[in-house]
């Protein structure tokens, strides 16, 4: 009986409908980044001012960095991750969530648009396009610009330090 449960539970693993909570664990089982590449196209990371910390207001602090680029420009995934959501609301405006090594959480702010067709649930590699370069949400006063955060269990991480080691 329990050699028959064992296969079982292997075929179902190996299929399709399984795909993604093989990547989750696959996921789970990798380290953080130590690099990153740079998520907006054109863009290297010396053109990046270091802006996690700053004040926001009197109440919060930036958990990101802010990458200017002319609008439309492309944004892509940082990392191999399962994309979590994909809403238009809040201070980032038009944004995607993606969870990727170590689960961590990648996000995306102030697109202009989404990638066609994406959605939550499907899995991204290392340069796959998610949006552009927008200033939807609370940028809508400010030159467009990708807000990029990472997101580790303990709280944000600066990610300007994770470009920088890549370039």
């Amino acid at each position: 009986m329990l050699l028959a449960l064992g296969l079982a539970g292997r075929w179902a693993w190996e299929q399709p409908f399984a795909v993604h909570a093989r990547m989750l664990w696959t996921l789970s089982r990798m380290p953080a980044p130590t690099a990153l590449p740079m998520p907006v196209e054109g863009v290297r990371a010396r053109q990046v001012a270091d802006t996690f910390g700053a004040p926001r207001g009197s109440e919060r602090r930036h958990a990101g960095v802010d990458i200017f680029a002319k609008a439309g420009t492309p944004v892509r995934a940082t990392t191999p991750g399962v994309v979590v959501a994909v809403r238009d609301r809040g201070l980032g405006g038009r944004q995607v969530w993606v969870l990727g090594p170590a689960r961590e959480r990648h996000y995306y702010a102030h697109l202009r648009d989404w990638a066609p067709g994406l959605k939550e649930g499907d899995i991204v590699a290392p340069g796959t396009l998610l949006g552009t370069v927008g200033n939807t949400g609370n940028a809508r006063t400010t030159p467009p610009h990708l807000h990029y955060g990472v997101y580790a269990g303990d709280g944000a991480r600066d990610p300007l330090p994770l470009l920088r080691a890549t370039h």
